[in-house]
């Protein structure tokens, strides 16, 4: 079995290196992936500049490609540039924070596997849904601005008085970096494969996996589900930097619903790993009726 794997966090990141680690136990492995985190991107792809590709080693010295390219840029080098067209099973991820209901319509990892189905390679993305990773997610206090990171040569914040109380913590954010059980989401990878070794999917679809971040042990199994409603309420505030020209900051609060039965969300919440088939057709086909009779003599 020749797999190819990919990721948007970039070929460095720890999720991609334990992936590889393990799947390398069902056939040969192939790494092309960002040379830098690509998160977020879609489905984009690179127009009108040259991709390269760069030899670099993982952790355990095993031989990837890194590229100056998208997630989907990754699938296609890998495809038709490093394998030569010859794929079974494109894998994506691990990614570092879930792709959970709408989430995965800004997904670079989602649309790595989106681009496997569209050359017709079975294909599937594993995210783990460790929420602590995501700085969308977490609750910032009532007009509380959300921290920025540090320009070079910006001075560091003041230092805080001795005796002066300190500042509230953000509601959801951890007081410690959160544990990251990749090893859990590798496992249910080699497992997911191991079952499309068996049963190929259907042309044109592929699955959406997010694994909760829980030890194997308390993982209480697979589910099928569908998607979720899972979105930010969007808050965009206009700032102005040194020169005095204004810029905008994007943030938000995670809307979601745990409590809808079958759905990714509430699998997750509740311990499983959700696997979610999607097509890439993304027809409403119960709106072809109701509009063909809208539009029916308006030209």
């Amino acid at each position: 079995m020749r797999i190819l794997i990919t990721n948007d966090d970039g070929v460095y990141a720890d999720g991609i290196q334990v992936l590889a680690a393990r799947l390398r136990a069902l056939g040969e492995v192939f790494v092309v992936a960002p040379d830098r985190p690509r998160s977020a991107m879609g489905h984009a792809i690179t127009l009108h500049k040259p991709l390269r590709l760069h030899r670099v080693h993982l952790r355990d010295g095993t031989v990837a490609y890194a590229t100056n390219g998208t997630p989907t840029d990754c699938v296609t080098l890998g495809a038709h540039a490093v394998m030569e067209h010859r794929v079974d099973l494109v894998v994506s991820g691990i990614n570092a924070g879930p792709n959970l209901g709408w989430d995965l319509t800004y997904s670079g990892t989602v649309a790595a596997a989106i681009e496997g189905a569209v050359h017709g390679i079975n294909a599937f993305a594993v995210s783990l849904a460790a929420e602590e990773v995501l700085p969308l997610a977490r609750e910032t206090m009532e007009g509380e601005a959300p921290a920025e990171p540090r320009v070079e040569g910006e001075a560091l914040a003041e230092p805080r008085v001795e005796g002066e109380a300190p500042a509230e913590p953000r509601k959801s954010e951890p007081l410690a970096p959160p544990r990251l059980h990749y090893e859990t989401a590798a496992e249910a990878a080699y497992r997911i494969a191991q079952v499309l070794m068996r049963h190929p999917l259907p042309a044109h679809t592929f699955l959406n996996v997010n694994v909760p971040n829980l030890p194997l042990s308390e993982i209480e199994g697979f589910q099928v589900t569908t998607l979720g409603k899972r979105q930010y309420a969007d808050r965009i505030e206009q700032r102005i930097d040194p020169a005095g020209r204004p810029y905008y900051w994007l943030s938000g609060s995670l809307i979601e619903e745990r409590d809808q039965p079958g759905t990714d969300v509430y699998a997750v919440a509740r311990g499983y790993i959700a696997i979610t088939p999607i097509h890439l057709d993304f027809t409403a086909h119960e709106l072809i009726a109701p509009l063909r009779e809208w539009f029916s003599g308006e030209w």
